[in-house]
C-alpha cells in the first residue's frame, strides 16, 4: 500500500564560529517494516564539544525510547532526569524535538525548548489535529509540547534549532527579535513556490544558509535544519553488463524505459545493446578531457542520461560512496553517476550476468571485482549511508 510513497529525511548544519564541534545533533531512523520514520534534533546548551556530547546523549536516548513506544511522559521525564542542569541558568543542558511519523496514521511531534515545528502542504501551513502541554511532575518549571498531526503525500515537516529562528538577533530593526519562526516559514514557502519539487536536502540547506546569511556570515550559534518530505519516490535505473543469454537483449534494452533523466548505462557491451535497440549511437564529448581523471570519458545516448565504461567506473563510484569522498574531486563519469543517484530515492540495478573475460586479467587493479559484487556493495552503501532504496535484478 505504501510502496508508492517515499519519506525523505535530510538535515543541514553550521557549527558556531570558532568551535570545533557542533552543539546540535540529529539522528534519523527509518523503520520501514512498521511504516514509521523517526527523527530527533537536540540543541546542547552553549556550544562546542560539551554541548555536542549532551545533544548526542539526548538524541541517542530519545531515538531508543521512540523506537520502543515508551509512554511520552515517561521517556520525557527520563531524559530530563538524566540531563544535568546548568547551575547558573537552572535549565537542562539540552533541548529536543522528536518526530514519530507513521504513514497512514497519526504523526507525533514532541518538543522541549526548541522552536515549534512547521508543517507545510504545498505553500500552506497545516495546523495540528491536537496539541497538549505536559508539565513534568519532577520538573514543574518545564513544559513539553506534544502535537498530533496528519502527514499526507506532498507534505513537508521542518524542525530547527534556535540558531535558525534567532539568527540575525539584534541586527537592525528588521531582525530586532531574530529571524523567528515566521521568517523561516515565509522563506520555506518562497523556496517551495520557486521549486515545488525541491528536495529535503536542498530545502534544509537553503534554510540553514539563509539563517547564516542573515547573521552576516557569522554563526553566533549552531544552526541546524531538518526537513521531512512525504512524496512519490523518484526512481532511476542503472543497466550494466550484457544478459547471460543473447536472446534476452531486447527485453534487457526495454528496461531503459524510465525516460532520459532517469536511466544510466554502464559498460560498452551494454551500450551496444541499447544502440541496436534504439537505432542511435553513443556520442562522446571530448571537450571535457581534463575532467576525465583516470576513467574513460562518459557519453550520451538518446533516451539515456549517461553512458559510461562499466566495471572500472562502478568500482570508483562504489569506493567514493563507501568513503564519503568529495564528489567534486572525482572523475567526471563517477561524479555524474553519484549526482544522479543523490537526486533519486530508489535506484534499480539491472545487471547482466554474462562474464567479461577481460575482467579476469590479473594485471587489472586489485580492487576490481566482478560486476555482481560491485553492485551489491553499491546497493549496501546507498542503503546504509544515504538512506536510498535499492533493488537488484539479474539478467
Amino acid at each position: 500500500m505504501y510502496s508508492s510513497i517515499f519519506v525523505e529525511m535530510e538535515s543541514f548544519q553550521f557549527t558556531k564560529t570558532g568551535q570545533a564541534a557542533c552543539g546540535d545533533d540529529v539522528q534519523i531512523k527509518a523503520m520501514k517494516n512498521e511504516n514509521r520514520y523517526l527523527a530527533v534534533l537536540s540543541d546542547g546548551l552553549g556550544s562546542g564539544v560539551k554541548a555536542h556530547v549532551l545533544a548526542n546523549m539526548t538524541t541517542t536516548m530519545a531515538l531508543r525510547y521512540l523506537e520502543s513506544n515508551m509512554d511520552t511522559r515517561q521517556y520525557v521525564e527520563t531524559i530530563m532526569d538524566t540531563l544535568p542542569v546548568c547551575e547558573v541558568r537552572k535549565i537542562s543542558y539540552a533541548t529536543f524535538s522528536l518526530v514519530d511519523l507513521r504513514l497512514g496514521g497519526i504523526t507525533r511531534v514532541v518538543e522541549m525548548g526548541n522552536p515549534q515545528y512547521i508543517q507545510l502542504r504545498g505553500k500552506q501551513e497545516v495546523q495540528p489535529l491536537r496539541h497538549q502541554t505536559i508539565v513534568s511532575r519532577h520538573w514543574p518549571d518545564r513544559q513539553v509540547e506534544c502535537y498530533e498531526l496528519k502527514m499526507e503525500p506532498g507534505d513537508r515537516l521542518i524542525i530547527s534549532s534556535d540558531g535558525v529562528t534567532q539568527s540575525g538577533l539584534g541586527e537592525g530593526a528588521q531582525y530586532r527579535f531574530g529571524w523567528r519562526r515566521s521568517g523561516e516559514m515565509d522563506y520555506a514557502i518562497q523556496r517551495i513556490g520557486d521549486n515545488p519539487d525541491i528536495s529535503s536536502q536542498a530545502l534544509a540547506r537553503s534554510i540553514a544558509y539563509q539563517a547564516y546569511n542573515i547573521s552576516k556570515n557569522v554563526c553566533k550559534d549552531d544552526i541546524t535544519c531538518t526537513v521531512i518530505y512525504v512524496r512519490k519516490p523518484r526512481v532511476m535505473r542503472l543497466l550494466s553488463g550484457p544478459p547471460y543469454y543473447k536472446e534476452h537483449d531486447r527485453e534487457y534494452a526495454n528496461r531503459a524505459d524510465l525516460g532520459e533523466e532517469h536511466t544510466i548505462v554502464c559498460g560498452g557491451t551494454s551500450a551496444n545493446i541499447l544502440e541496436r535497440a534504439f537505432g542511435k549511437k553513443v556520442e562522446i564529448n571530448l571537450t571535457q578531457l581534463k575532467q576525465m581523471g583516470k576513467l574513460p570519458p562518459p557519453g550520451r545516448l538518446p533516451g539515456v542520461a549517461l553512458a559510461t565504461e562499466g566495471i572500472l567506473t562502478l568500482t570508483r563510484v562504489c569506493r567514493a560512496l563507501e568513503n564519503d569522498e568529495d564528489i567534486n574531486t572525482l572523475p567526471i563519469a563517477a561524479r555524474k553517476i553519484i549526482e544522479m543517484m543523490m537526486q533519486h530515492d530508489r535506484i534499480e540495478f539491472v545487471v547482466g550476468t554474462k562474464v567479461n573475460e577481460a575482467h579476469q586479467d590479473p594485471n587489472l587493479p586489485q580492487d576490481l571485482e566482478l560486476r555482481r559484487g560491485v553492485i551489491r556493495r553499491l546497493s549496501a552503501a546507498l542503503n546504509q549511508k544515504y538512506r536510498k532504496e535499492t533493488e537488484i535484478n539479474f539478467f
